[in-house]
């Protein structure tokens, strides 16, 4: 990640928003319409495919960084947000922490969804890329 402009970094952190934010949602909209439990088995399951879609976009468009780059920085900003905004601001406790289900899982998912989405991204885009190349190169 090193020599990435505030410009690139700017971009990278707005991917893990809209990561982020989906995840917010499906747990307001959960606690809104149901309990606790059938929300945090959304959440876990909407995680992974939310940064599923956000990984494609930023590696389709963008892939300043590789696929672990990318995984611990979403990772690291939805963990950063959650601990200070979400349980320290809005939770007034870390009790959320205690949850597997409620943090760990989503995290893990996170993690890899998003470092997973770029291996088969970057390798896609590395072999048509190659071809291209190849092809130039001897025509």
């Amino acid at each position: 990640m090193r020599n990435l402009s505030v410009r690139k970094i700017s971009i990278i952190l707005a991917h893990a928003v809209v990561g982020w934010a989906l995840c917010t949602a499906t747990i307001g909209i959960g606690l809104a319409v149901t309990t606790l439990q059938p929300t945090l088995i959304a959440h876990a399951i909407g995680a992974p495919i939310y940064f599923f879609g956000v990984s494609m976009v930023y590696f389709s468009r963008f892939a300043y960084t590789t696929p672990l780059q990318t995984a611990f920085a979403f990772l690291g900003f939805v963990m950063v947000v959650d601990f200070f905004l979400v349980a320290l601001v809005i939770n007034r406790s870390l009790e959320m922490f205690a949850s597997p289900l409620g943090t760990w899982i989503p995290f893990a998912l996170i993690f890899t969804s998003t470092w997973l989405t770029g291996l088969y991204a970057t390798r896609h885009t590395t072999r048509h890329t190659t071809r291209h190349s190849t092809a130039a190169h001897t025509a």
